[in-house]
């Protein structure tokens, strides 16, 4: 089966610019970067999952999600289609289990985590392939387990970039309509639970950024 360009794509400027992304973002979740709004929700998900239980950092990076739900006492890991961003996240998270693996196809077992957060991770996914993301969320997903998905919010526009911090890369970003992710998430049989869209607050922000909340149905089994 040929990989789709945008993987590869994205995988390839990922791997080239993976030391300037840890420069500019950190490897823990911060204030620095993430709003009070992001942490809480972030909270709000470790708090939801059972204790001690399964969760997936999905496009984790260096990391950053997966440590904060480690050290809310969750057995957490993390996937990222860059090998490069892995090699950091190992690095910087030596505890933590990091593999590669893609959003649409994640190697992983039917109904083998208790939650997934998707942060920041679609962005780069176009939106006629967010029902294949959305579909092998809810095959992951066990009954009841939660997920969480930010993004910075649009009207479907793409942004294309050459160069990251003066270094020569392909990359486009998607500024996704907060309904499509919602129907997608709903078709491919999730509840969502909450959308929260806020006005861009931090310096490197330029766009809304958008919050789902989604649930498998069912209830919490291990």
């Amino acid at each position: 089966m040929t990989e789709p360009e945008h993987l590869a794509t994205t995988r390839a400027a990922y791997d080239a610019t993976a030391d300037l992304y840890v420069a500019a973002i950190g490897t823990e979740i911060s204030a620095a970067i993430e709003a009070p709004l992001d942490r809480s929700l972030l909270q709000a998900f470790a708090d939801g999952v059972p204790s001690g239980g399964r969760v997936v950092d999905l496009g984790c990076g260096p990391g950053r999600v997966a440590a904060f739900l480690a050290a809310c006492g969750l057995e957490a890991f993390g996937l990222d289609v860059s090998p490069a961003m892995v090699s950091l996240a190992r690095q910087a998270h030596p505890a933590i289990p990091f593999e590669v693996g893609s959003l649409e196809d994640l190697p992983l077992a039917d109904a083998s985590v208790d939650g997934a957060v998707c942060w920041y991770s679609i962005i780069h996914t176009p939106a006629h392939h967010l029902p294949i993301v959305a579909g092998e969320l809810t095959r992951v997903l066990r009954p009841g387990a939660p997920v969480l998905v930010a993004f910075q919010a649009g009207t479907g526009d793409t942004v294309h970039r050459s160069e990251v911090q003066g270094r020569a890369v392909a990359l486009t970003s998607h500024r996704h309509d907060p309904t499509v992710v919602a129907d997608a998430l709903t078709n491919a049989g999730l509840d969502v639970l909450d959308h929260t869209v806020r006005d861009a607050q931090a310096a490197h922000e330029t766009t809304p950024q958008a919050f789902l909340v989604a649930q498998r149905p069912g209830s919490h089994r291990r």
